[in-house]
């Protein structure tokens, strides 16, 4: 049997037009078990607790990152392996990147990941090492983004960018577009009254965030994007449920 299977394989090897259909016909028959499923659930992504949308502040953060281009070098996609895990965090969830226009998973680490950067240093470090990288990572590659500092924030008419937001998913309330330029000044003003802000934007950080509280510059978003991420779901939550029902399930 063994023979006849050689003999048979070695037909398909050096026939290239047979070769080509059944290579065809094995991704046919793979498209269709993966996609076709797709089509009669509402949602590929399971929600979890305490995702929001971004901030007018952080969202403004989120396009100046777009536009310096830190996704050639920094990932958003903690992969659910051990020697990923142990460095960078727990896993990224898929519901952590739902309201992400474009995401930023990326397919290239000359830097660390920032999936869970949120958190882990200090407003003055961020804007340190955006200064100066090397004076507080001797061996890092990173150019210098000082001149964030220099530059005044103009993010334009941010009541506009959340609308098109909400028009493709991102669920930002008549209030939340009506209020945004408020907002985006409000949460880098440490002396403001931003309850508001934080009860429509839970787990919001309003303050001075790059050193110069008479200023609203664009390191202020940048570094204010930088502290959301990773923050807004208790990624412990997922394993305690499934632990949970495992338990149940006995």
């Amino acid at each position: 049997m063994a023979t006849s299977f050689l003999q048979r394989h070695k037909m398909v090897e050096r026939n290239i037009t047979l070769l080509a259909v059944l290579a065809f016909g094995a991704v046919t028959i793979g498209g269709i078990v993966e996609i076709a499923p797709l089509f009669w659930i509402d949602n590929t992504i399971e929600k979890v607790q305490g995702m929001r949308p971004y901030t007018p502040l952080e969202q403004a953060g989120r396009d100046i990152y777009v536009r310096e281009g830190c996704y050639l070098c920094h990932s958003q996609m903690i992969r659910p392996f051990r020697d990923e895990v142990e460095r960078y965090g727990h896993y990224s969830l898929a519901a952590e990147s739902m309201y992400d226009h474009p995401f930023q998973w990326g397919s290239k680490r000359t830097g660390p990941d920032l999936a869970r950067v949120g958190g882990k240093y200090s407003d003055d470090w961020h804007a340190q090492h955006l200064k100066n990288p090397r004076s507080v990572v001797p061996e890092s590659i990173m150019p210098g983004y000082g001149f964030l500092a220099e530059r005044d924030l103009e993010a334009g008419d941010m009541r506009a960018e959340l609308k098109v937001l909400s028009e493709v998913g991102v669920p930002y309330t008549a209030k939340d577009i009506a209020q945004a330029n408020d907002d985006l000044k409000l949460q880098a003003d440490a002396t403001g009254d931003a309850a508001d802000l934080k009860k429509r934007y839970p787990k919001a950080q309003a303050r001075d965030y790059d050193g110069d509280p008479k200023r609203l510059t664009e390191m202020d978003a940048l570094i204010a994007y930088l502290q959301v991420l990773g923050t807004m779901v208790d990624v412990n939550a997922p394993a305690a449920q499934e632990k949970l029902a495992k338990e149940k399930g006995r």
